[in-house]
């Protein structure tokens, strides 16, 4: 099997996947415009789905409120610090440190505008291909 997406019920989806789409390089695929507002978005190669929405069924937890570790989602980049500065300069904020590893990956995390973590990572070794 293959995952197709994951979802994630945000309180503004519209506003999370224009702001994914024009910062991250995501792509919206499919937009339902009436409640509870689904948007589809996928990464740069079209191989991984986000899925979010606003359903007032569900709850919408609030990931600002933990440590990064404890959730994020991750994002291949180039130039760390170039990226880290430009997503501080679109709204989102800066969360601790660039971190070496000891395999030679870079990893940042800057949070989105409504506090959920993006893990920068610029590996020395891409994981996938």
């Amino acid at each position: 099997m293959k995952i197709e997406h994951v979802a994630f019920n945000v309180e503004d989806s519209r506003a999370l996947a224009d702001w994914y789409a024009t910062h991250l390089g995501m792509t919206i695929v499919r937009s339902i415009e009436e409640a509870p507002y689904i948007r589809f978005l996928a990464d740069s190669d079209g191989t991984t789905l986000l899925e979010v929405y606003s359903n007032p069924l569900g709850e919408y937890v609030q990931y600002g409120t933990f440590h990064p570790v404890t959730f994020h989602i991750a994002f291949t980049v180039e130039d760390m610090d170039g990226t880290r500065q430009r997503l501080e300069e679109a709204g989102g904020k800066i969360d601790g440190e660039v971190e070496v590893t000891a395999l030679g990956d870079k990893l940042g995390f800057v949070r989105d505008p409504w506090g959920n973590a993006v893990q920068l990572v610029q590996r020395k070794n891409p994981l996938m291909r």
